[in-house]
């Protein structure tokens, strides 16, 4: 039976969040990619990890989905030119915030530290607040995200077209052919989704979403506003994790490679024919290797000493002292 959805309020944002299995397991935390609500979680992984014996926590993002909307028209040619040169730029707001909303969610579920799996943005934030927020944090997993290092190779030029070329003021029907292209040129070559069902993905993806008002181009500002995280990566110094496909054209496999280099102790694993999505034939092991690593880092976590999970004000205040110290 799906859970009720349920609401967090992390200072001026409501995230909205779903909790599945017992309350009591250790905490598994799903944070998503650009214009991904917690839907975008195949509800197949979420069954196998909670049956692993965890509780799993999926959520909105801030600007999606049944989350707090936020303001602001980004200026998206002038933050992608910037980002081509490492320079930064001023967005409605930034990952960092992001990752503040997350530790937010973290600390109002009272459970202690989580497993934290990110995926492409979301994996830019789990980095985030792997890095700044320590105590809330058991594991990482990255996938297919970025280190954020503007050298690294470019999302493919038709898919990156596509990105920042939203249709204006369109009809339902030119939503719907736009993310189904959007989907068919980013999705895993080698386990390819049917027309038919990635049609019906995204129009429920819609209208669960409605009204849209520009949450995707804002979340797309603070990806490319944010900057390299290169300085900050060799701050985590928990059990981490890196997924990427080989084929994946949004995100380039490099962008993976980089995040886990510049991770003390991280494994990096790429995945032969994945592409920038959780294809159905892959989630069997996709899964088995989360909870591989989730097991891990348990038993790690057990032979090393406890610490308690720092309060949200507390670890505000940590973020600042580390921002501070970065070059």
């Amino acid at each position: 039976m799906k859970p009720p959805l349920r609401f967090a309020s992390i200072g001026r944002v409501t995230l909205a969040y779903e909790s599945h299995g017992p309350v009591h397991a250790t905490p598994v935390l799903l944070v998503h990619g650009l214009g991904q609500q917690l839907t975008g979680w195949p509800d197949a992984l979420v069954r196998t990890i909670v049956q692993a014996g965890y509780r799993v926590i999926r959520f909105d993002n801030r600007d999606i989905g049944k989350s707090s909307r936020m303001r602001g028209v980004p200026r998206m040619a002038w933050h992608y030119l910037n980002a081509q040169f490492g320079l930064r730029s001023h967005a409605p707001y930034s990952l960092d915030e992001m990752a503040h909303d997350t530790v937010g969610l973290i600390d109002s579920l009272d459970s202690g530290s989580v497993h934290l799996v990110g995926a492409s943005m979301g994996g830019m934030i789990s980095q985030i607040v792997a890095a700044r927020f320590p105590f809330a944090v058991r594991s990482l997993t990255s996938i297919m995200s970025s280190s954020g290092d503007h050298r690294l190779p470019k999302a493919r030029a038709d898919v990156l077209k596509l990105l920042l070329n939203p249709p204006r003021n369109p009809s339902l029907r030119d939503e719907i052919e736009h993310g189904v292209r959007i989907w068919e040129l980013i999705s895993s070559p080698r386990y390819p989704t049917t027309h038919e069902l990635l049609r019906e993905q995204v129009r429920n993806d819609l209208e669960r979403n409605a009204p849209a008002a520009g949450g995707t181009e804002r979340q797309f500002a603070a990806i490319l506003a944010s900057g390299s995280r290169i300085p900050l990566l060799p701050l985590i110094d928990k059990p981490s994790l890196v997924l990427h496909g080989r084929d994946d054209p949004l995100v380039p496999v490099e962008a993976g490679r980089s995040t886990a280099e510049h991770i003390p102790g991280a494994v990096f694993e790429s995945i032969a024919g994945m592409g920038h999505d959780f294809p159905a034939a892959l989630l069997p092991s996709l899964t088995q290797r989360l909870v591989e690593h989730f097991r891990q880092a348990d038993w790690t976590e057990t032979s090393a000493p406890s610490a308690p999970i720092l309060s949200t004000k507390l670890a505000a205040h940590q973020s600042r002292t580390l921002t501070g110290a970065l070059p």
